[in-house]
């Protein structure tokens, strides 16, 4: 009798886990799809300003407002190199990574 309660709780706890992982993977898919819908992952170099309350993402050709400005937090005013999902029709950028741009890529970019 103890051996079946055990297999039955057993097999209530794997797949009470396996729906909390689809569920989980349900979420994600999305953002995924969004990306590929109509962006490109790209590298671009700029500087982060205060716009009011919101942070902006400043190229010497445009403003972007940043969907996820919270990983900008700590760079305001500082020239960085960010790997983004770009959206120009809107002006928008969604930012996957931010850096401290190497010596010779900031010599490059002052030399246009």
């Amino acid at each position: 009798m103890r051996t079946l309660l055990l297999a039955v709780l057993s097999l209530c706890f794997c797949l009470s886990v396996t729906d909390a992982l689809s569920q989980d993977a349900a979420n994600q898919a999305p953002r995924r799809t969004q990306a590929a819908a109509g962006a490109r992952l790209t590298i671009i170099m700029g500087t982060v300003e205060e716009g009011g309350n919101q942070l902006r993402f400043v190229t010497d050709r445009r403003v972007w407002i940043v969907d996820n400005p919270e990983i900008l937090e700590g760079h305001e005013g500082h020239y960085v190199r960010a790997t983004a999902y770009v959206y120009p029709d809107n002006d928008s950028i969604h930012i996957t990574e931010v850096k401290v741009p190497t010596a010779s890529e900031t010599r490059i970019d002052d030399a246009k």
